[in-house]
């Protein structure tokens, strides 16, 4: 299982929030210190203007420089725009080692899936998925998927990729909750609300509708918005998952036989770094 993580991407913070270095710190420690999945650590690549460009506004680009906070959630943190630049680059190293046919995680912060073309919001300044699919598309790939996990709509993936030809959003979240999207399927978009208290029977049940859409869409390559925030024990949602309900994910993925790369989103539990685990576990047959 390849790994790609950076320690700089664990250089930022803000006091109280829930995105916090220690989400990487503490994963990179468990996976380091566990026989039970071989891992392979490699470091981002770059991120270029132009692949960039694909996604975002030039204004929002250069919006990530400034120093006023985007939102109550979403702070100008100093080099920002840096860290983000770096997230974006892991994520599409793992394009290049999932086109490759290895199975690839980028643990790194900060997340992407909310971030629209022009705006930063929910703890995300680049949409890292997205940057990724577009990527693919321009290297020839004719049919890639995204499917998020996330208990948090993607809103931000969703806005970039809706009607984009070649392109299948499979969302599967929380719903009433942030960001207040994905009630509906529209288009290319197909999302799977649950409500908040569903039982773990609900949950699993929408999961696997959502795997199902995957595969009768025959992609090339699925692109994987992993948030492990739909654990029962997470304290930004209400959601039901376990820690094995993360294996059985990663299992399914790999049994779709299709190039995968999953992008950490969110996942805001002490017990963090024990579903990443199960997940990689379960993508890597283990």
């Amino acid at each position: 299982m390849i790994v790609i993580t950076d320690q700089r991407c664990t250089e930022y913070e803000q006091p109280g929030h829930p995105e916090r270095p220690a989400r990487i710190t503490r994963t990179v420690a468990r996976l380091e210190g566990q026989q039970r999945v071989p891992v392979d650590w490699q470091a981002p690549g770059p991120v270029t203007r132009e692949q960039l460009l694909r996604v975002h506004t030039p204004a929002h680009l250069d919006r990530l420089d400034q120093t006023w906070d985007f939102d109550a959630d979403t702070p100008a943190l100093p080099r920002i725009r840096e860290h983000a630049e770096r997230s974006a680059g892991a994520a599409l190293r793992a394009l290049d080692l999932a086109m490759a046919g290895h199975p690839v995680f980028s643990l790194m912060r900060p997340p992407g899936h909310h971030a629209t073309a022009d705006r930063a919001m929910g703890f995300c300044y680049l949409s890292n998925a997205a940057i990724v699919v577009k990527e693919a598309l321009a290297r020839g790939v004719a049919k890639v998927a995204v499917l998020d996990f996330d208990v948090h709509h993607g809103n931000g993936t969703e806005a970039i990729l809706l009607g984009v030809p070649g392109v299948s959003f499979h969302s599967v979240h929380q719903f009433p909750a942030y960001p207040g999207t994905g009630e509906v399927s529209r288009q290319n978009a197909h999302n799977h609300p649950v409500l908040p208290g569903a039982e773990r029977e609900v949950y699993q049940g929408a999961l696997a509708r959502a795997l199902e859409e995957v595969e009768r869409f025959r992609p090339e390559l699925l692109v994987v918005s992993a948030g492990f925030d739909a654990y029962r024990g997470d304290p930004l949602s209400m959601a039901p998952l376990e820690a094995e309900d993360y294996g059985w994910l990663g299992r399914s993925i790999r049994e779709l036989g299709v190039p995968s790369c999953s992008l950490l989103e969110g996942g805001y539990s002490p017990d963090l770094p024990e579903l990443i685990l199960e997940y990689l576990a379960g993508l890597g047959g283990r």
